[in-house]
């Protein structure tokens, strides 16, 4: 069993909470967790880059002048890739970057993830944040309080309004629902915080997958 530390809101531990490896897939499969990032990060490109070939250019097709005689270089026409204003020898073109991944391994590159940041130890549980209103210091200083402050990912047991907008504008901070969770973002902060509401989810979830895979 993998224990995670609990900390209060004033960044006191207060206690422990215990998970099963085997729910998160037993061992950490590096292979997997590599697809599922370049993933995430190909399905973030726009691929909306387009330049000019020759062919689209404006301009006359007519050779500009004779081949020989002249004693200047042989030239073709006006929208020759080495002259101003003509077009591109190899012209960029909208392309779309997206790659798949089916669900199942989505759903274990996830709790993989998980499962690395909890045996890194640089996964915690926050126990009773509840924010009344928007405020970004007081969560700022407990992201501080539980070293997380340096980036993390936030879990919330849905979409929790007030911390979502307390945290937002909180330097490589990132609050999101437990349910949407992904492998990308796991990965891409130093740490993973989870509400205890969005911890208990988790683990539902995860043994959710676990069910599915066997």
């Amino acid at each position: 069993m993998l224990s995670v530390p609990v900390y209060d809101t004033n960044g006191r531990q207060i206690g422990t909470e215990t998970i099963d490896e085997a729910l998160l897939g037993g061992e950490v499969n590096v292979a997997l967790l590599k697809q599922a990032v370049v993933m995430y990060h190909a399905n973030r490109r726009q691929g909306t880059v387009a330049t000019k070939s020759r062919a689209e250019v404006e301009g006359s097709t007519r050779k500009l002048y004779r081949q020989k005689g002249t004693g200047r270089a042989r030239a073709g026409n006006i929208r020759t890739p080495v002259r101003r204003g003509g077009g591109h020898a190899f012209a960029k073109k909208p392309r779309d970057f997206r790659q798949a991944m089916p669900a199942k391994m989505r759903r274990l590159a996830r709790n993989q993830a998980v499962l690395a940041k909890i045996q890194s130890q640089d996964a915690a549980i926050i126990d009773g944040l509840q924010l009344t209103a928007p405020k970004t210091a007081p969560l700022a200083r407990l992201l501080a309080q539980v070293q997380a402050d340096r980036g993390c990912v936030l879990a919330t047991d849905g979409r929790d309004l007030n911390v979502y907008k307390s945290g937002r504008n909180i330097p490589r901070t990132e609050v999101t629902d437990v349910a949407g969770l992904n492998a990308g973002q796991v990965l891409s902060r130093r740490k993973l915080v989870f509400t205890r509401a969005a911890f208990a989810k988790f683990r539902e979830l995860a043994a959710g997958s676990a069910a599915v895979r066997e």
